[in-house]
């Protein structure tokens, strides 16, 4: 966790938060840094990060 935020430029505590929805919205750019430090595309993330059909 510690390194993927390194990568993104954010703080880990900044990731646990959006990891356990204490931060519901990150900033679009956030996100595009973790999609980026993670290889992946922000289409790739988003499917990753989709909720489960219930």
């Amino acid at each position: 966790m510690t390194e993927v935020a390194a990568r993104a430029g954010i703080s880990a505590e900044t990731l646990r938060k959006i990891e356990t929805g204490r931060a519901p919205t990150p900033a679009f750019f956030t996100v595009a840094a973790l999609a980026e430090a993670l290889e992946l595309s922000m289409d790739q993330l988003v499917v990753r990060c989709a909720p489960l059909a219930a």
